[in-house]
């Protein structure tokens, strides 16, 4: 469960753009949809909320964007589509934060199976990001199985 140190973490370090760099949903390995990453933007609110905006590059090299509002409830963020997904809900969470490395558990929802992503702040490299979550992916907020179950986007992100 998450305390309200970690929370106020979320909050302080969460928002930005962060290139997706590796991940288990079929969405982002099979191919038709690259180059993915996640903007997130504090709302105004008292509690916590994000503007939240998924870029990719379709297969006709357009650049797309999904869009909709997460808020916190409990101990992880519901997100809620906003436009004609605004009938979509998934459920995520935080699994490890630091500067510039993200890792976020998805869970299933009626459109997308359960999911992880680990991501990196717009702007900062890892060259050895594979090899530091291999050598503790706990350390990461990962099992072993969900490292195992990843996949590496190992391309520089359309910009």
């Amino acid at each position: 469960m998450t305390d309200e140190v970690e929370v106020d973490t979320i909050r302080d370090s969460l928002p930005g753009i962060w290139h997706i760099s590796a991940t288990n949903f079929p969405m982002w390995v099979n191919g038709s949809r690259r180059d993915p990453e996640f903007e997130y933007a504090l709302r105004a609110e008292g509690s916590l909320a994000l503007d939240d905006r998924v870029h990719y590059t379709d297969e006709r090299d357009r650049r797309r964007t999904i869009t909709g509002t997460d808020r916190w409830v409990g101990d992880h963020f519901v997100w809620r589509g906003s436009g004609a997904l605004g009938l979509l809900r998934s459920h995520w969470h935080v699994a490890f934060l630091s500067d510039d490395v993200l890792v976020l558990h998805f869970e299933k929802s009626s459109v997308t199976p359960a999911g992880t992503d680990i991501a990196i702040r717009a702007g900062s490299e890892h060259p050895e990001l594979r090899r530091r979550i291999a050598g503790d992916p706990t350390g990461f907020g990962l099992s072993v199985e969900q490292f195992a179950s990843l996949s590496w986007l190992d391309h520089i992100p359309a910009l």
